[in-house]
This record gives C-alpha cells, structure tokens and sequence, in this order.
C-alpha cells in the first residue's frame, strides 16, 4: 500500500506531527508500534503517573492518560493509526519502502518518532517500585510531591548524573550519588559541582542490590561496596536512573546516519536527515532535553518541514 507520508512512532513527537499532518490533507499513516522497545504505543509517557509540566494541565496529568488524548485528537484530524510495528526500512530508493508486521508499505516521505528508552538497572524490586519511587527522569518527575523534602539517590557518574543531582537538590533534604567507580566520568566542571555540593553525597564504589518498601513507595536501597562486599540498607524516599538512554534506531543501522551512540543525526535547527524526504523528531534524534514538548516542537517541525517538501516535488 502507498502513502503519502508515514509516521513511524507515537508518542508526543509522533502525534504533534500526525496532528499537523493531517491537518495540511496530507493523510499520514501512523504506525504506532506494538510493544516497540518494551513499551506500549505512546512511548516513555505510558510509564510515567504524574506529568505536571506539560502546558495545559495545571493539575498535573497521567502519562497514559496524556497519550490516549494526543492519540484521539490525531484521529479525530484524519490520522489513520495501525498498532503494528515498522520492522524493516529501504530509504535507498523511491518510494521509499517500510515493512510492518504483516505487510510492505510504501511511502513518499516518512517521518521518525520512535523514541528512546531509558536503560534500566533491573535490580530486585525494580518493577514494583517503577514510579512509585524509581525513576528515569529527575526533570520530568523530581519536583513531584512524593519525592518533595526526602533523602534521594541517583545512579550514574557522567554529566546526565549530576546534572539529575544538581537539579533534584532544589527538593530533596540529601541526594547520594551511586557509583560503580572511584571517580566520576563526568566533565571536571561537573564533577567538581556534585563533590562540592553541601547536598549530595558521593558513594563511591557502589552499586544498589534491591529497592525495598511498603509495596506503594519506595523507602529504602540495599547497597553494597564493589571493594570490601560490605552492604547496608540507604534510607531514601526515591531513586533515580542516570545511566543513558538507548535510542530506538536498531532498524535504521545502514539507512541513515547515526552518531556514537544511536542517535539520528539531523541537519542543525532543522528535522531533516541525510536523506531527503526522511524526518527524525523527539527522543530519536535529542539526546540533551529529552522531554515531551521539545520531542512535541520536534514533530511540528518534522511535519512542517515535510509538507513543504512534499509540495515541492508536486509543483
């Protein structure tokens, strides 16, 4: 089946620039993936309870929730949604051709949104504490009531860790920062900051074993010393990943330009990739902000940027 434009992804970048999309009668085909990278259609937004600081909601939104109303209003302005995942691409020649689970579509212009997923520790209790106390987003979740005037960790020893650490101080009574070595990986601005910081507490040598609590909310960490095997049980009423985050790019290897680590490289200030008709918007292509209304933005541009293309090629 032909398309003119596809839109391979669903969370906020994706649905920003369906909603566009549609909007010009461009009639985008959203794929939005079936359990893609282990999580639901909509993207890291559908693990995550309480988001307070998306404009529009001043009393705070369930990211679930939030998705199911991108995902109506791209319906409702002409959007056709098929819950499958993309599998394969060929951009090499024109139209270009993408494979789904069940079938080969073809599309004149195509825009990414598949997102990226924050890597994981998968210690005990990770999963039942998961946004009940563990997160992957102190920006996105450290100014939460339930994390507000508590001890709080971090896990990481890059830049991202202490910037996570820096930021979450404006709550927290005391935020220990994990990790594994001896000295941090992080700039030595950055480092200098978190081991002069009067509120955090560099654990060296450290890794967390098991996340314990009431069952609702976590309240504590069993940690243990890598050097003498030593362990003792952290009080903290939160924990925090700061361990990177795997673009979701796998079946773009070889068909677009990549950086070091994964990410889609665009054209600075623009969506566009290293082939034309091809779009990258939100966490795919964002490794600094990573939030849903830049990865929003991000999808305005992508599907401004692809109706004028599209335009062009007709005209």
């Amino acid at each position: 089946m032909s398309h003119k434009l596809v839109i391979i992804g669903s969370g906020p970048a994706g649905h920003t620039a369906a909603i566009y999309a549609a909007r010009a009668n461009l009639k985008p085909v959203m794929y939005e993936g079936f359990m893609a990278g282990g999580i639901a259609a909509g993207g890291q937004l559908t693990t995550t309870t309480d988001v307070e600081n998306f404009p529009g909601f001043p009393e705070g939104i369930d990211g679930t929730k939030l998705t199911e109303l991108f995902r109506a209003q791209s319906i409702k302005y002409g959007t056709t949604i098929h819950t499958q995942t993309i599998t394969k691409v060929d951009f090499s020649k024109r139209p270009f051709r993408l494979w789904s689970d069940d079938e080969i579509i073809e599309a004149d212009a195509v825009i990414i949104a598949t997102g990226a997923t924050a890597k994981r520790m998968n210690v005990i209790g990770e999963d039942q504490y998961w946004q009940k106390g563990i997160s992957a987003c102190a920006v996105c979740d450290g100014a939460l009531p339930i994390y507000r005037n508590k001890d709080l960790a971090v896990i990481g020893g890059g830049d991202s860790a202490v910037e996570e650490a820096s930021h979450l101080t404006k709550f927290a009574t005391k935020v220990y920062l994990i990790h594994r070595r001896d000295q941090l990986r992080a700039s030595k601005i950055m480092a200098n900051r978190a081991e002069t910081h009067p509120k955090i507490e560099i654990l060296w040598n450290t890794v967390v074993e098991e996340a314990k609590g009431n069952g609702n909310q976590l309240s504590s960490l069993m940690i243990k010393n890598i050097n003498n095997d030593s362990q003792k049980e952290l009080a903290v009423g939160g924990l925090f990943y700061a361990i990177g985050h795997k673009p979701n790019t796998d079946i773009f290897v070889g068909q677009l330009e990549l950086d070091e680590t994964g990410y889609i490289k665009t054209v600075p200030g623009t969506t566009r990739t290293n082939i034309e008709g091809v779009y990258a918007a939100g966490d795919v292509q964002d490794r600094i902000y990573r939030q849903a209304v830049t990865a929003a933005g991000s999808g305005c541009m992508a599907a401004l940027e692809a109706e004028r293309w599209l335009e062009s090629r007709e005209g």
